[in-house]
């Protein structure tokens, strides 16, 4: 799942150049310093890619790991370190081999084995993943290059989920790491992909250095989407943790930076009046912003009280504060995003502009709600909207009689927070607010959020059989318009048990100096490759 980033791109034109540099960039500075991107981010707390779907986490893998397929500009799945792969007439076996050139950052040659493991953890947690591996029969190497993967029964999706960019991507991982249990994270930071993770400069909490692999062979084609040849024409990227958004923006009108991703909401204004400056989306569908719900424990455990949250929410006064510019929001009514070709209106009776407080009381009445804490954790440094949200929904909730109560912290521990399956007493949660990729929410096979599988479900956990067996179907519906008449069930149920709720789509907006060229528009990934300055 996507998640809220806050990255800073600057590029420095020459060896030595001279910037007004904040104090927390300059100490990274050195008088012969390389030709650098130089960005300003989220907390990098956890390393491990599989381990997470945190977008942060998710971008530091796609810098120094690779994967099989990759999207291209028309999301459509093309071979990246795979360099010829085939499969049986009867759709029952996929044979891969590896493409010339790929080595880990430590010396040693990419193995099919490596990609054996790694396609095994990845399965461990993945919904697609998860997919793949009840079908098969068989998934191994052949020699030192090639792999099969063996099915029981055909699944003509396999190619598509294994170049799907929802989180956690299916990253090739040496196979000593890719061994540890998915549920452990890795630490070691030693992939194939373009840039290598630098450990001697790493400072948690306050930079992180990727340097350009010298060794990584692109492919020949032209970079397209997240496809073709990935070509680096930087020597370092360094992250600098910086909280503060208007020191950010001050850098980036300063020239000291080039690239904001997702500026905080309000500022927009202020980049809008400067020359220099350019907003615009990446991802032309967005974000679909995301109110999860723990339904282990109360009051949300109790259907009645989630359908309490359906009715009580007022979609537009949260977009009010999340988007405050109308053009770069709308409404969402469907689990299916806002613009995917599976986006529908079944079941949506529910939504009402200014929502229904009274039906909520009466939902929250019948049940039994006893004044329970409802605990929101609250990310203070994504900006000013994420927050102010996790004010409105307390807020909201006050209202009606909810005893609510915020848990403020950086977005990297609520990231490693949310996975307690606890009560609230012993560090578990009710309810937080994350968000999606439009593009991720057509596809119920790979999104981990339209999952609905209980305990094996993403954080909330929900549980429904009856949806879980219609979306088992997903993957063997032959037509469009099969798919489109089952999305219309899946949702109908969806809405009945409440699987999580929609707090509106927003515009994932970057804004940048116009002098910066190259960047890739495509959703989840903000890759660093490609990027030029002029």
């Amino acid at each position: 799942m996507t998640i809220s980033r806050r990255e800073l791109f600057k590029v420095s034109l020459a060896a030595g150049a001279t910037f007004s540099i904040p104090s927390v960039l300059r100490a990274q500075t050195a008088a012969a310093d390389p030709l650098t991107i130089r960005m300003v981010r989220d907390n990098l707390k956890v390393y491990d890619p599989i381990w997470t779907t945190s977008g942060v986490t998710a971008n530091h893998g796609a810098a120094i790991y690779d994967t099989l397929f990759a999207l291209d500009s028309n999301f459509m799945p093309q071979p990246q370190m795979v360099g010829n792969w085939g499969v049986s007439e009867d759709k029952k076996t996929y044979t891969f081999e590896l493409r010339d050139g790929l080595g880990w950052h430590d010396g040693t040659p990419v193995t099919a084995a490596d990609c054996v493991a790694s396609l095994r953890r990845w399965a461990k947690v993945h919904p697609g993943g998860k997919l793949i591996m009840a079908r098969a029969r068989d998934i191994s190497a052949k020699d030192e290059r090639t792999f099969t993967i063996a099915l029981n029964e055909a699944l003509s999706l396999l190619i598509n989920i294994l170049g799907d960019v929802t989180a956690p991507l299916p990253f090739m991982m040496r196979e000593t790491d890719a061994e540890l249990p998915a549920t452990e994270q890795v630490t070691s930071n030693v992939g194939s992909g373009p840039f290598k993770f630098n450990t001697a400069l790493a400072r948690p909490g306050a930079s992180f250095t990727y340097d350009r692999n010298d060794q990584y062979v692109p492919r020949h084609e032209a970079p397209d989407g997240l496809a073709g040849g990935k070509i680096v024409n930087v020597d370092r990227v360094i992250w600098n943790v910086i909280s503060d958004q208007q020191t950010a923006l001050a850098a980036l009108q300063a020239g000291e930076v080039d690239f904001l991703d997702n500026p905080a909401i309000d500022l927009l204004s202020i980049i809008d009046t400067d020359t220099n400056l350019e907003v615009r989306g990446l991802d032309k569908g967005g974000v679909n912003n995301v109110l999860r719900m723990n339904f282990l424990h109360p009051p949300f455990n109790n259907v009645k009280a989630r359908q309490a949250l359906l009715h009580l929410i007022d979609q537009e006064a949260f977009l009010n504060v999340l988007a405050p510019d109308p053009r770069f929001r709308e409404t969402v009514t469907s689990i299916f995003g806002h613009s995917t070709l599976y986006t529908n209106d079944a079941n949506t009776g529910w939504f009402k502009k200014g929502g229904d407080p009274e039906k909520a009381k009466r939902l929250l009445q019948e049940a039994g709600y006893a004044g329970e804490k409802v605990l929101i954790l609250q990310a203070t440094d994504l900006g000013l909207g994420p927050s102010s949200a996790c004010q409105l929904l307390a807020e909201t909730l006050r209202k009606v009689g909810v005893n609510a109560e915020l848990a403020p912290m950086a977005w990297g521990e609520l990231a490693t927070r949310r996975s307690n399956k606890g009560p609230i007493d012993n560090g578990g949660w009710s309810l937080f607010i994350t968000d999606q990729a439009d593009y991720a929410l057509g596809n119920p096979v790979g999104t981990p959020l339209l999952v609905a599988s209980g305990d094996d479900a993403w954080y909330g956990w929900p549980k429904s059989d009856e949806y879980e067996a219609l979306r088992a179907k997903w993957a063997d519906v032959e037509t469009l318009d099969q798919r489109k008449d089952l999305a219309r069930q899946m949702q109908t149920v969806w809405w009945d048990f409440v699987g999580d709720m929609r707090l509106g789509q927003s515009s994932q907006l970057i804004a940048h100096r116009k002098a910066l060229t190259g960047l890739i528009a495509m959703p989840q990934i903000l890759p660093m490759w490609n990027l030029r300055i002029a």
